[in-house]
């Protein structure tokens, strides 16, 4: 099919045939998921939130009609009876169902369908999942229950229980909360393949458990379940800058556990934790979170966790109070082991001293295997440099760590082996941040490239986002930028993973983006928001770390760092489309407004920590904090009126509009359209949140890029590295924010990656001695802007979730090729081009049941052959922007720039 062009009054249009398809195809719906997890067990939401999509449905535009089915039993609903609950036939795009509160029991394993109507009317195809759900504020029947050891002491605890079963086995269910951290085992075998269970919390306000189905490890007759404890960040033993060994939750490891048995006779039993388990040592002498573990062989309790094993020797355990009146089950995307990593060389200094190296920075644990004399004790030094005597050096991670003695090395495993043959180590209830592994032994050890491999960890988010292109810096910057974002998800997004681990706020919020573009992040959030909620005083402020163990409340947080209880929630909804994350945080981020409005009541406030870690200039600190405090307003304003709450969008609106003011009034220069000292933060900020008059947009742009024109490169710092590069591309200046972009000399992210940088840094300069990670996320949303700029890829606040889609992309200088994809709830959002003189050829995918609003930079516009024209489309030529409303399908067009 060809294109027709017509011009008339500065408007083109063209048309295309559209391509009809013949089948009668039912569609199935696909991505069936509950709680944004597929087939979850242990669910506790009152009302849990189905969702689904037409990706699958090739040939429908839109869904007309959808039903709801719901029941226990699974073959009835597949044929469209539900017993539980059925929605009837609705007539809705919608795709996204609540489950109707005091619907669902405790315990129960739910099947649920979904039947859509498409545009055609077409009879329904049926597609089907599950869930199941866990406690639903039932009590639970185990008892919490620890050692009688204290805090201090360093082993960590074992613990074991037998019991028999007798008859056949439907279905077997663990149920574990814990403060602290777990391993579950059953048989000698561990459950399930996460790792750092359960996620960090406050853990005096809010408790997690988990869901295990067990059902083919018990076995007829004599079990044991065998648990075991780490710290954690709740019996935090090493010390640094951050007090999390003196945090107000701080006790000895414990943990309530329900083993729940259904049998084939419909009958019950639960086997609880209680004070007939018995407790003792084991080879894992020492854990931290934060610095290392230490692993003594020699101490091993064979077979500690199976039923023939010989317990007389260990003593019972003690019953202990719950960690919190809150314990909530974790519905979570886990942490994993993701990739195994292999060596890719191994330098021997000595027959005591090898070095690793592993070809990239990550984070995770090493995981090694060799043969040894009994007692050899060798030490794990993991690092991200090498000194110029080629060993690991630290002093760039070990920076905060405020260590007592020299008993618990930083990133530093101990292995002493037991002497009887082939033996293994890999720490359990801790992960750093490396690239290279210094084993140091005792003893003289024999070691190749192969006795040492290791494991990326994080929370095992599923990848929503591609981009390639024609530079392959850009594509490495983006890879960069994606093992830094992956190497600080953690159940909770962290700065880095050596030096801090903590939960940054500032880091978070300038990352969201980056994140949400690239993967299915909404567990993550939703429970770092929950933990945002933990940590809020009653008068609304917000500490710079969440968790916290106390620390951050009085320095480093303000609105430019602890806006993240507003942005994060406004992303989230942006990217789903699903507004319970604002229902859930609204009065939280309306408390935090009202504090900073009580304290500001000029509109202005100086509280925060500016632009951290600039590369030259400083910007003005009151200019950037009152500028994120109209950004909470707006989103405060923005929230109320998607809940309905007509009075305080009003309020906000006007609240907003008066620090906006308040802001232009002192730092704006009407005459020269300079803000403050026309730092490049201080014209990029104010372009980027909204700020500027709109009659005075065009010349900040203009003042923006002459000071990037003379200055040679980029002078920002971390709030400056999400502005600079989107005022620039969103005024016209995208050219400009690509060769900036794509720089490889310093201060670059191409200056990282010429020196050998696999991920992100914490400091523009590289040559830093001390206090500069090499695996930071808080200068990622390059990642995001790659999406926006070049891919011209933004949800759409009118019609969130995709549901519209803005298409703007920029055919910038210097590129060739490009193309960006996302994995919307509606489906793939495709945006692709590529160059040849003045003409781009260029393919865009808008997934069923969603549109798109397209611009584009062009003299003229051809519709080349393709499906999903339908019919028609307009594109509205003005100032050299060309605009059109596309419905959903696969576009390619001929763009003559």
């Amino acid at each position: 099919m060809k294109g027709i062009i017509l011009k008339a009054s500065g408007t083109v249009v063209f048309a295309v045939l559209a391509a009809v398809s013949a089948v009668n195809a039912q569609c199935r719906p696909s991505n069936l998921q509950c709680e944004y997890l597929e087939n979850p067990l242990g669910i506790d939401a009152a009302s849990p939130r189905l969702t689904w999509n037409l990706e699958t449905c090739s040939d429908i535009k839109s869904q007309r009609s959808y039903k709801v089915i719901v029941g226990i039993d699974s073959l009835a609903v597949v044929s469209g009876k539900g017993n539980i609950w059925e929605s009837g036939k609705v007539d809705s795009d919608k795709m996204r169902v609540l489950i109707p509160a005091n619907t669902l029991r405790p315990f129960t394993h739910y099947y649920w369908a979904v039947q859509v109507w498409d545009d055609q009317n077409r009879p329904p195809g049926n597609s089907s999942a599950s869930f199941e759900t866990g406690l639903l504020k039932s009590n639970w029947q185990g008892s919490w229950i620890t050692d009688a050891n204290d805090i201090n002491i360093k082993q960590a605890p074992y613990f074991r229980k037998t019991f028999n079963s007798s008859k056949k086995i439907k279905s077997a269910r663990a149920y574990v909360a814990a403060a602290g951290l777990y391993e579950l085992y059953l048989n000698g075998q561990k459950v399930g393949n996460h790792r750092l269970d359960p996620m960090y919390t406050r853990y005096d306000r809010r408790t997690l458990y988990l869901t295990h189905d067990v059902t083919s490890l018990i076995k007829a007759g004599q079990n044991a379940i065998g648990v075991l404890l780490g710290n954690g960040w709740y019996n935090h033993q090493s010390t640094a800058v951050w007090f999390f060994d003196q945090a107000p939750w701080r006790a000895r490891p414990k943990f309530c556990m329900d083993l729940r048995i259904t049998y084939e006779d419909g009958s019950v039993e639960t086997i609880t934790s209680d004070n007939s388990w018995k407790t003792s040592f084991g080879p894992l002498v020492f854990n931290s979170i934060y610095t290392a573990e230490h692993y003594d062989a020699r101490l091993d309790n064979q077979g500690w966790n199976t039923p023939s094993f010989d317990d007389s020797k260990w003593k019972n355990v003690i019953y202990t109070s719950a960690p919190s009146n809150n314990i909530v089950s974790q519905q979570v995307r886990p942490i994993r082991d993701l990739q195994e990593i292999k060596a890719v060389s191994i330098r021997k200094i000595s027959a005591t001293n090898y070095v690793i190296d592993f070809g990239r920075n990550f984070s995770g644990v090493s995981e090694i295997k060799l043969k040894g004399a009994e007692g050899t004790t060798l030490r794990l030094i993991h690092g991200e440099r090498l000194k110029k005597d080629g060993k690991v050096d630290l002093s760039n991670i070990d920076y905060h760590y405020r260590p007592t003695d020299d008993k618990d090395p930083f990133q530093t495993d101990i292995f002493i082996l037991s002497g009887k043959g082939e033996e293994s180590f890999r720490a359990r209830f801790n992960y750093k941040g490396f690239q290279y592994v210094e084993i140091v032994s005792d003893k003289p050890v024999e070691l190749n490239k192969e006795s040492l491999k290791a494991y990326f960890m994080h929370s095992d988010v599923p990848a929503l986002g591609k981009v390639n292109s024609s530079s392959q810096l850009l594509n490495k910057i983006w890879q960069a930028t994606n093992n830094s974002y992956l190497s600080n998800l953690f159940g909770y997004p962290t700065d880095c993973p050596q030096r801090e681990k903590n939960g940054w706020t500032g880091d978070a919020h300038i990352a969201v983006e980056t994140g949400l573009y690239n993967f299915d992040g909404i567990t993550i959030y939703e429970k770092w928001l929950a933990d945002h909620r933990d940590e809020q005083q009653p008068n609304g402020v917000l500490p710079a770390i969440i968790p916290t163990g106390m620390w951050g409340y009085d320095w480093a947080n303000g609105p430019d760092w602890t806006s993240t209880i507003a942005i994060i929630p406004w992303n989230v909804y942006l990217f789903y489309g699903d507004d319970q994350i604002l229902e859930k945080n609204y009065d939280n981020i309306k408390k935090y407004v009202d504090y900073i409005d009580g304290k500001s009541p000029s509109g202005l406030t100086d509280w925060g920590l500016g632009d951290w870690i600039p590369i030259k200039s400083e910007s003005n600190k009151e200019l950037t904090s009152s500028i994120y405090f109209f950004v909470d307003a707006s989103i405060l304003a923005k929230a109320a009126k998607v809940l309905g709450k007509l009075e305080d969008h009003q309020k906000y609106i006007a609240l907003s509009e008066k620090i906006k003011n308040a802001i232009n009034a002192k730092f704006l220069n009407r005459e020269t359209g300079i803000y403050a000292s026309g730092m490049q933060t201080e014209l990029s900020a104010p372009l980027f949140w909204g700020i500027v008059p709109e009659d005075l947009q065009l010349l900040v742009a203009k003042n923006l890029a002459q000071k990037v024109e003379a200055a040679g490169s980029m002078d920002v710092g971390l709030l400056g590295s999400k502005t600079i590069l989107n005022a620039l591309s969103e005024n016209g200046y995208a050219d400009l924010a690509y060769k900036l972009a794509s720089r490889e000399s310093y201060p670059s992210w191409g200056w990282w990656i010429k020196n050998g940088a696999t991920t992100l840094y914490e400091n523009w300069k590289i040559e830093g001695s001390s206090d500069i990670s090499l695996n930071h996320i808080m200068f990622g949303e390059i990642g995001a802007w790659y999406y926006k700029a070049l891919g011209g890829i933004y949800p759409d606040p009118s019609a969130p979730g995709f549901k519209n889609t803005i298409i703007r992309p920029n055919f910038v200088s210097g590129l060739d090729a490009f193309e960006a994809s996302h994995k919307s709830p509606f489906g793939t959002v495709s945006s692709a081009w590529k160059k040849k003189g003045n003409m781009i050829t260029y393919h865009l995918s808008i997934p069923a049941n969603s549109t798109a609003t397209v611009f584009l930079k062009a003299k003229n516009i051809k519709a080349e052959s393709g499906k999903g024209f339908n019919n028609k489309a307009i594109f509205l030529n003005t100032n050299g922007v060309q605009k059109a409303e596309l419905p959903s399908g696969k576009y390619k067009l001929s763009i003559e720039l």
